[in-house]
């Protein structure tokens, strides 16, 4: 691949990228998506690193989309009782799928982004891998854990190799201070204060009413909304009493509370595995699961089942909650992901 177009945020990491690949001899456009109101500030921060570094620039216009493709499936799985992960799914049908197709529409060879994290090419299979970043600190390879193989062989990312103080220095070296020193966006894009509930409620989502219950059955009062809770949770509930009640389970429309120790399951059935170094995966392997974005691998079996796999965890894991994404390693290579749709007890 020899011509690239890099999609811009506005900030540092996309930017450094971009420059990167220029540098390397590529040659290199520049694009941003304009997903929602109030995004024209980061289109026009993307559409200034353009300019400063001589890049051809275009502006998709693309909000019907994102809401079909995004926030759609975000407030159903809330509806549904998941707690969704909607980065996940963006990367793969808006910043990976539709982006990669209007680039290639343009005449591109293929697609770059801030990413930290490595693709490679297998030489004995021939197959694209998915590898973590060398900064584990910034590793973002769960993210893009659900790529497919024509995804993936389609796009660059050169910030795999790097670290983010050897990022933020290229920026000073390539003028794009103005980059520099924005600093990393750590919400969901489309809910900056995190009220996730209030901008569902937006969107047209009611809340289903629902009971709180302790793990016998017993009614404990009425909860806010079904949609307003995720497993693990412990703040907001608004239960009296001398212990700490956490969020257990979601058997709609109620809500199950109990003690800390009701939130431990050994086994997680995940479904929609995407697999990366396999057509077909073995039988039955160990690897390491990350079972959310913050959490760390932990070691499990892993035995593939109709179109899925079912996880069984060395250890018991805290607070597993539908609706988030399983990311499988094998060390630095990530093995496949899937969306998590149970947890309980294995009974070993």
């Amino acid at each position: 691949m020899k011509k690239i177009l890099t999609a811009l945020s506005g900030g540092v990491d996309s930017a450094v990228a971009a420059a990167l690949l220029r540098e390397r001899g590529f040659t290199v456009g520049g694009a941003t998506m304009l997903l929602r109101p109030g995004g024209e500030g980061e289109a026009g921060d993307a559409a200034a690193a353009a300019r400063r570094l001589g890049l051809p620039f275009h502006c998709f216009r693309w909000a019907a989309a994102f809401d079909e493709a995004v926030i759609a499936p975000f407030a159903a799985a809330y509806r549904a009782g998941d707690t969704p992960n909607p980065c996940v799914f963006c990367n793969r049908a808006m910043k990976f799928g539709r982006f990669l197709d209007e680039a290639l529409a343009l005449g591109y060879d293929g697609v770059a982004t801030g990413h930290y994290a490595r693709v490679e090419r297998d030489a004995a299979s021939g197959r694209y891998v998915l590898k973590t970043a060398r900064d584990a600190a910034k590793d973002q390879s769960y993210m893009l854990a659900v790529l497919t193989q024509a995804q993936l062989a389609r796009t660059v990312l050169p910030l795999g190799e790097l670290t983010k103080a050897e990022v933020r220095a290229l920026a000073a070296a390539f003028g794009l201070a103005e980059q520099q020193g924005k600093k990393d966006s750590q919400d969901i894009c489309f809910v900056p204060d995190g009220d996730y509930l209030a901008f569902l409620e937006r969107w047209g989502l009611t809340p289903q009413p629902g009971r709180f219950r302790d793990a016998s059955g017993a009614d404990l009062g009425p909860h806010r909304g079904y949609e307003a809770y995720t497993i693990g949770q412990r703040r907001g509930l608004g239960l009296s009493g001398p212990a700490r009640q956490y969020v257990l389970a979601k058997p709609r429309p109620d809500v199950v509370v109990g003690g800390p120790e009701g939130l431990y399951t050994d086994r997680v059935t995940v479904a929609e595995m995407n697999w990366i170094p396999w057509e077909a995966p073995p039988a039955a392997f160990p690897a390491r699961a990350r079972l959310r974005y913050s959490a760390r691998p932990a070691p499990c079996t892993v035995r593939p089942a109709d179109g899925g796999a079912v996880l069984t965890f060395d250890d018991p894991q805290r607070a597993v909650t539908p609706g988030q994404t399983a990311v499988l390693y094998d060390g630095e290579l990530v093995l496949g992901a899937g969306r998590i749709v149970k947890s309980d007890k294995s009974g070993r």
